[in-house]
């Protein structure tokens, strides 16, 4: 008796469970705010059959053809979906982080992870510029740059250009300041931007950092400035 009892309450609660309807759907976004994702455009994305699974029975919803499509817009780096017992449904955003801007003969994003990005409608990134020569498909230097900005407190204050010439190297410029800083390669680039923080802070001293039409970091163990 105690297990047709069992079984009975399982298969009334399977039955229900399959019958109830998936509720407007919970949209969460991972990390930072929908900046380049709005609310409005992952709803239109969570369509199945070209139909709103809002009302639909849970059981016909196919939750990887979801997945599929919010990971198809460019914006979103991965989107999980997945529908609670009470029939909610919630999607989770992550974006894209985009760390440096090319401006160039083409507009777009490097996001983190070194791969090109489109710009949005939705919201503007504050971020390095990128000049001079940039291949969409060669953007190691660019992100290596970007990301070493992004995480120092000193670059990410001051630098807003970076400039990458025909041969691959990497020159900077300063937000407040029209120096050149050749930065070369990104080989030894801790050391190169330990010996940028070091020039700057004597410059700042003796009030000398608008003496300077160039700042060369790309020697090992010196930094060489041009006067105007």
């Amino acid at each position: 008796m105690l297990l047709i009892l069992v079984g009975f309450l399982f298969a009334f609660s399977s039955i229900r469970n399959s019958a109830r309807k998936v509720s407007e759907p919970n949209i969460e976004f991972i990390g930072e705010e929908n900046l380049f994702v709005t609310h409005e455009t992952v709803s239109k994305l969570l369509i199945q059959n070209q139909q709103s699974v809002i009302n639909k029975p849970k059981e016909i919803i196919d939750l990887n053809d979801l997945e599929t499509a919010l990971n198809s817009n460019p914006m979103i780096k991965e989107a999980q979906v997945y529908i609670n017992v009470d029939g909610t449904l919630t999607a989770e955003i992550e974006q894209r982080k985009p760390i440096a801007r090319v401006s160039t003969n083409a507009s777009y994003y490097v996001d983190n992870e070194g791969k090109d990005m489109p710009l949005s409608t939705n919201y503007s990134s504050r971020v390095p510029l990128v000049t001079g020569f940039v291949n969409k498909n060669e953007l190691y230097n660019i992100a290596v740059v970007a990301r070493k900005i992004q995480a120092d407190e000193f670059l990410k204050t001051h630098v807003v250009e970076i400039h990458q010439n025909e041969n691959k190297s990497i020159d900077l410029k300063f937000r407040l300041h029209d120096f050149k800083i050749q930065l070369g390669s990104t080989k030894l680039l801790d050391k190169k931007i330990n010996n940028l923080k070091a020039f700057y802070q004597k410059a700042m001293r003796d009030s000398t950092l608008n003496r300077y039409s160039v700042v060369n970091l790309r020697f090992d163990k010196q930094v060489i400035c041009t006067k105007k």
